[in-house]
């Protein structure tokens, strides 16, 4: 939930004088309508130093590289780099890192106070690999880079550093000159300004005296131009708007620390198409930005979103990756402040590099992009992720952030939600509706209205007074349920939380020393600073069972309003110069909301001394939230174009690490036609996070309250989703092993087809399922792109076969939803869908063995307990399935892995094969037996019923 708008209708319950005139002030500043109002939201030109940063034009860049200064180690190079405008120097840090991925840092070489430099997000220091010196001369220097003839040349003047393989130019920085840093100052209207500028005048007058004849004239001269009495653009400098304050609406920022914006392009010849920097709900293909606003990170609760806009959401993500045939390669760019992001494209002619790189362009013109970041704060920490695969790109990103955490099975099956359900009594309606009509679910969820009076950590005492027997009726039926838990907290002194909070010092403060209070759910509320480890330490003991009252093993959380969301706060959130200890707001926005489901996952994990696992949904997240739980799209509608854009939005999260994604289904605000209601089912069955949610305002909309055709449809595709769990289970293992995407753009696994690059309304689960959802209202067909020029796909409904490399027309009924195997393939399934996941655990499996032109096939079976860590200590099983010359095979691939299960294969389909004579097993421990089978001729499929073998077994099947 989100939205200013909400509000209205919430806060009117609230106690207290001013909260009727607050709400008035909201009513009529949105105006009754349904709608972002963009006004309540800064563009560039509003933005003081995106509006200074993006009126410097590309040109020659005033910073040049001081050679003399550069040191080389074994692990690192630096090198100072100089402003010849204002003479600040710059520190400049270059690290080869393991895994092709180069780390270039800048920062003030003597700034005034430390800069922000972003914590907790790497999972550790990056391990670095030697770089060595190939040539120097007065014009620049040339690293190797190790492997495959890669290296790094730094030019001096002006400074620039290309990236080069061979001959190629993997990547350019400052090539356009776009290079700036804002260093640290005091501001020159204060006593303090003038008597360090007095002082400092005097002692360089006696400084001179005593050491013109040992200094190098370069140097001084370089001393006197950087004197404050001799800068008169630096004078200009303060004149500029937005320098040492800043308004917007009504709230004025303070900006003690003055102007420390950052900026840098870079150069990304020979590429036409980038993706990622969610969360914006827009195309998955990145749009030049030339003639519009930057797309924006800067974590806000954005009232029913605009579709199509570069504009802010809940989530920032700052890692840009870019696809073309022969490489993929990655940007992750570390700032937590708030970002803007420029892409323009051109052509790489314009590209010179001089002696030093024995290069000619040549005459014809490559594409260009050209990308440029700009921050409010902090320092520039960069990682070049070189690739060249996009499966190595995502490699390199996982090995600096980590990969998604693997969820309990359970939070992989269906999720039933809304705000809010009324009581215990409508829980346990809703529950027994889903029996009723015969559709599983494993979550229920309660929204605010479950506590007492927005305090969190508490039930209402009238509505939920026995929670536990609840929770337990739940759990009687192997269901569990998810309660929020939000990150603001009401100002009560009754409120055990809120004293706690106050008397250990943990609210975040306002720039005065109090502790800072904005308006939430609870009215005035106080935001306790999750920047702390000491407070996301005691915040995840309020999760412990004697401390978080009414609680058992079945009760999980959701985080929202964590961007953080404050209802009377400049753009809908914290005032910037609040302050987190030595830090400003500014300097950590956007790092936030993942602290808050850091400490909230970690209390899971405490209250059950450390084996079981969570599952936590955020709203808010940064790079790294891939390691605590799942994210949504927000505040979505329910309108056609908000259902497409659930598939972009999901797909660029993937790519950047945030595999566990999904939208609300049947939008959160308004209301769903029956179509578009059965639609987004079909479509939210098939990704990530599977939930709906509404509004309150809305009418109820379980699935069975539409009729039973509708319910019939619902059902279907709820049941498919609950037969492909081993297979999606199987995927968030292999995101946790690797930091592959579950749900992947069709470029990921056909990187040399250019007709997959701007694909977005279709997508691969894994590598082995291609979707393509009906997203069109009264559609009667949809024509889906089958990759793959020697590739087959089989439709999972019909067993037709299908060649790939082709556009494939679809006619479709409201049942259809277009789903197809790759022809290569084993997926296994559990066709005999019970009340929710924990009760298949033990069923059989069925294996889709869908073969290729060569007529072989591979897949994997993976299965642990479901829901402990104790996959960590390899108890687990992990098998290979492969299919060739007429045999079906299952061997271990853990071998130092163990783990038993009950359940065991009961049948096998096997599409396009050819009718076999005999078809004989053979397990490790019996004789050889004969199965039983089936075969279609019409549509080429064999089906083997009842083999009988256990699951994590050896076994083969020979056809003959």
């Amino acid at each position: 939930m989100g939205g200013v708008k909400r509000s209205i209708i919430k806060m009117a319950a609230i106690t207290g004088s001013m909260a009727p005139v607050l709400v008035l002030c909201l009513a009529m500043s949105l105006s009754g309508t349904w709608a972002v109002d963009k006004g309540n939201f800064k563009t560039c030109d509003q933005s003081a130093f995106c509006k200074r940063q993006r009126a410097l034009k590309p040109g020659d860049s005033p910073y040049r590289a001081l050679l003399e200064t550069m040191e080389l180690t074994n692990t690192r190079l630096t090198l100072q780099l100089i402003n010849d405008n204002n003479k600040v120097r710059l520190l400049l840090e270059l690290y080869r890192l393991q895994g092709n991925i180069t780390r270039v840092k800048i920062n003030e070489l003597k700034p005034l106070k430390p800069r922000f430099e972003v914590p907790d997000v790497l999972i550790r220091e990056p391990s670095t690999e030697p770089l060595s010196l190939l040539s120097q001369d007065e014009n620049g220097v040339v690293l190797s880079l190790g492997a495959e003839s890669q290296r790094v040349i730094i030019s001096a003047r002006p400074f620039r550093l290309d990236i080069m393989e061979g001959p190629e130019v993997l990547m350019s920085l400052n090539s356009r000159g776009l290079l700036a840093f804002e260093h640290l100052r005091m501001r020159k209207d204060t006593f303090s300004y003038k008597v360090t500028s007095t002082v400092a005048s005097v002692w360089d007058n006696i400084k001179r005296l005593f050491s013109s004849q040992a200094e190098p004239e370069g140097e001084k001269k370089e001393e006197e131009e950087a004197d404050p009495a001799n800068q008169a653009e630096k004078e200009e400098e303060e004149k500029i708007d937005g320098m040492w304050e800043e308004t917007f609406k009504s709230h004025s920022d303070s900006k003690p620390n003055g102007p420390s914006a950052i900026s840098l392009d870079f150069s990304l010849p020979g590429v036409e198409h980038v993706y990622g920097i969610p969360e914006h709900a827009d195309t998955l293909r990145l749009k030049t930005t030339d003639n519009g606003d930057p797309y924006r990170l800067y974590n806000l609760d954005v009232f029913q979103y605009e579709l199509y806009n570069p504009m802010a959401l809940y989530g920032a993500v700052p890692v840009m990756l870019a696809h073309q045939a022969q490489r993929t390669t990655g940007i992750f760019w570390l700032n937590a402040a708030e970002t803007w992001v420029d892409i323009s494209s051109n052509t790489a002619g314009k590209t010179v590099f001089g002696k030093m790189l024995d290069y000619v362009q040549g005459s014809s013109e490559t594409p260009q992009t050209d990308v440029r970041w700009i921050s409010e704060s902090g320092i520039i920490d960069v990682f070049l992720m070189l690739g060249p695969t996009p499966k190595d790109v995502f490699s390199q990103y996982a090995s600096l952030t980590g990969t998604q955490s693997f969820p309990p099975l359970s939070a992989v099956g269906y999720h039933q939600c809304r705000w809010n359900y009324n009581d215990q009594e409508d829980v346990a309606s809703v529950d027994a509706g889903f029996d009723e009509h015969d559709i599983p679910y494993d979550y229920i969820w309660l929204d605010i209205e479950h506590t007492d009076g927005k305090r969190y950590f508490t039930w209402d005492p009238h509505k939920f007074a026995t929670p536990k027997e609840m929770l337990q009726a739940l759990d009687d039926k192997k269901r569990k349920m998810v309660a929020i838990v939000d990150p603001h907290i009401k100002v009560d002194s009754n409120y055990k939380i809120h004293n706690e909070i106050r008397n250990k010092g943990f609210y975040i403060k306002n720039k005065d020393g109090g502790d800072y209070e904005g308006w939430c759910w609870p009215g005035s509320a106080g935001y306790p600073d999750f920047t702390r480890p000491d407070m996301r330490d005691w915040w995840a003991s309020m999760f412990a069972y004697d401390q978080y009252e009414g609680t058992m093993e079945n009760l999980y959380t959701w985080n929202d309003m964590n961007e953080p969301s404050v209802f009377n706060g400049p753009e809908v959130t914290m005032h910037k110069d609040a302050v987190h200890g030595p830090w400003e707001h500014r300097d950590v926005h956007n790092l936030y909301g993942l602290y808050v489901q850091m400490a909230t996952a970690e209390g899971q994990i405490q209250r059950s001394g450390g084996v079981e696992r969570p599952f936590v949904l955020t709203r808010a997240f940064f790079a790294g939230s891939q390691r605590y739980g799942a994210v949504w799209t927000g505040d979505n509608a329910a309108e056609w174009d908000h259902l497409k854009m659930s598939i972009p939005m999901c797909l660029s999260l993937g790519l950047v690490g945030i595999s566990f994604c999904g939208a609300d289904v049947g939008g959160f605000f308004k209301s769903p036609s029956t179509e578009l209601l059965v639609r987004w089912y079909q479509t939210g069955a098939y990704q990530p996070f599977f939930r709906a949610h509404a509004h309150l305002d809305t009418p109820r909309r379980e699935p069975w309250l539409f009729g039973p055709e509708n319910t019939a449809l619902i059902r279907e595709v709820v049941r498919q989703r609950y037969t492909l769990l081993p297979y999606w289970y199987q995927q968030f293992y292999h995101a946790y092993r690797t930091g592959d995407p579950i749900m992947r753009p069709l470029w990921v696994e056909y990187p040399q087809d250019p007709a997959t690059f701007a694909l977005d309304d279709e997508f691969l689960i894994g590598k082995d399922l291609l979707v393509h959802p009906v997203t069109e209202e009264g559609a009667r067909g949809v024509t889906a792109y089958l990759p793959g020029k020697d590739q087959v796909w089989f439709d999972v409904h019909t067993f037709q076969k299908h060649n790939g490399a082709q556009s494939l027309y679809i006619p479709v009924t409201m049942s259809s939803i277009p789903v197809f195997q790759r022809g290569g393939s084993i997926i296994p399934r559990k066709i005999r869908v019970r009340r929710s996941s924990s009760c298949m655990m033990h069923d059989p499996y069925t294996l889709y063995v869908a073969l290729n032109l060569q007529r072989t096939a591979e897949g994997e079976l993976y299965i642990d307990d479901g829901h402990t860590f104790n996959y960590e200590k390899k108890e687990f099983i992990h098998r290979k399935l492969s299919f060739a010359k007429n045999v079906l095979s299952s061997v271990n691939l853990a071998l130092d892995a163990e783990f038993s299960t009950g359940s065991w294969i009961e049948r096998i389909v096997i599409l396009g094969a050819s009718k076999p004579s005999k078809v004989t097993l053979q397990t490790a421990d019996g004789p050889e037996s004969q199965l039983e089978f089936d075969f279609d001729a019409s549509m080429s499929v064999l089906t083997l019923r009842k083999p009988g073998m256990n699951a994590g077994l050896d076994w083969n099947v020979m056809l003959q």
